[in-house]
């Protein structure tokens, strides 16, 4: 709130400059300033830099090639001071500030891509499972340089965020590169993004599988239904549990509180710390474990960010769960959003998270217990091989099984993790677990 109180003065200072009445919704707002801060709270605004603005305003309004008004360039520069902050603060206009609610509560209209900024481009953190975005191919680490022929270089996130958004229906081109290649164009359509984000499923009797696509608001609630229905399916305690958190660019702090709470029954799950008074948090568990504690494998890759990175780092940290996969992003910060008059906002980076054991993922990233890369797997034809079975006047099963000659039998029932090899082998190290632990 401090900030805010401080541009008021900074726009009435900059009107007295200019000598121009100038329009500006923000109120003062109580400041709330952590101990230690009052000498720069009260520290003067630096009058040379003001002076500097201003004159940058007045050149801009003199030359620009076309009229600009006074609020559009505050706007602008509001937006610019955001924007230079860090890759994930920024102002929030109505629109954004609307888009941004409804992304929390799991429905919101674009492409369905998670983006953010690397080296002055625009870059894929991950695609939404089930949105245009996905169903085009788009993948982790694509670095988008055009928006319909437009280059996206120097732009912010916002700018690049709101060309991306319109009208549903609405076809727009990206043009992508992928690990250093040729520039290539992606037509896809704007559509209402419904994100369901917990999926869930028996790969095997006894084996469980969840996939949280994104950390929304209800994320906890659902993860909590899906091992009940897993346990209710498999008609007993299950054998072993896989989370997967692949290509998750994370959510809201509180859901993946929730959902590391589904799986221990005591200790730390996240911290964090910050400036002001409440940025600093703590969250243990409550006790309830519906999990089980049966063994369990966490999957984790370059596309797992944020609140996927405290869910794998305190379920890592807790000895829950092994890790596997690859490095996740490393975001570790957490991001507060203050609402403005006018139905505007401020997402401002407010703290950083930390593990149970004290370890900050910042630009670092979970590093997996287990590093296994995604890998193709090619299944080559057996043989027709002739079998006892197919011999004329064999013996019969002394036990009363029926015969198997070559080629009878129905083929087994393709699972998802029969071309995924990452989850290939954490099943196969599940399976391995449970037969350790005696289940």
């Amino acid at each position: 709130m401090l900030h805010l109180s401080r541009l008021t003065s900074l726009a009435l200072t900059i009107a007295l400059v200019i000598g121009a009445p100038l329009a500006f919704a923000a109120q003062p707002a109580p400041a709330v300033a952590p101990a230690g801060t009052a000498a720069t709270a009260k520290a003067p605004l630096p009058l040379e830099e003001l002076r500097t603005f201003a004159e940058v305003m007045d050149r801009i309004k003199a030359a620009y090639v076309e009229p600009v008004d006074d609020k559009t360039l505050l706007e602008n520069a509001i937006k610019g001071m955001l924007s230079n902050l860090d890759p994930h603060s920024a102002y929030l206009g109505p629109e954004d500030f609307t888009e941004l609610q409804e992304s929390t509560s799991g429905e919101f209209g674009g492409l369905g891509i998670e983006v953010g900024s690397e080296d002055g481009f625009i870059k894929v953190v991950s695609p939404i499972d089930d949105t245009p975005a996905s169903k085009a191919g788009i993948q982790a680490g694509d670095f988008i340089v055009k928006i319909n022929g437009q280059p996206t270089r120097g732009q912010t996130m916002t700018e690049a965020v709101d060309k991306m958004r319109g009208k549903i229906g609405q076809k727009i081109t990206l043009t992508l590169v992928r690990d250093g290649g040729t520039p290539f164009d992606v037509t896809l359509a704007r559509a209402v993004i419904q994100v369901k984000s917990v999926k869930s499923q028996l790969l095997e009797s006894g084996y469980g599988y969840i996939r949280i696509t994104q950390f929304q608001v209800k994320t906890g609630e659902e993860v909590s239904k899906a091992l009940a229905k897993m346990r209710k399916d498999n008609g007993k305690k299950l054998k072993g549990i896989i989370l997967d958190l692949r290509n998750n660019p994370g959510g809201v702090l509180q859901a993946a509180v929730e959902v590391v709470d589904h799986f221990i029954t005591k200790g730390l799950i996240v911290y964090t710390k910050g400036r002001i008074a409440n940025s600093e948090l703590r969250f243990s568990a409550t006790g309830k474990d519906e999990s089980e504690a049966v063994p369990m494998v966490v999957l984790i890759n370059g596309g797992s960010a944020s609140a996927s990175e405290i869910v794998a780092g305190a379920l890592q940290d807790q000895k829950r769960a092994v890790v596997m996969g690859t490095t996740s992003f490393g975001k570790g910060s957490v991001q507060t959003v203050l609402p403005l008059n006018n139905d505007r906002a401020l997402k401002i980076t407010t703290a950083l998270y930390f593990t149970p054991n004290g370890r900050s993922i910042q630009a670092q990233g979970i590093v997996p217990d287990i590093e296994v890369r995604k890998a193709k797997i090619t299944n080559e034809a057996d043989g027709d091989y002739f079998k006892e079975a197919d011999l004329q006047g064999h013996l019969g099963n002394g036990n009363g099984g029926a015969d198997k000659p070559t080629g009878s039998g129905a083929k087994p029932k393709a699972m998802p993790q029969d071309d995924d090899y990452q989850l290939a082998q954490a099943l196969s190290l599940l399976k391995g677990l449970s037969i350790t632990s005696g289940r």
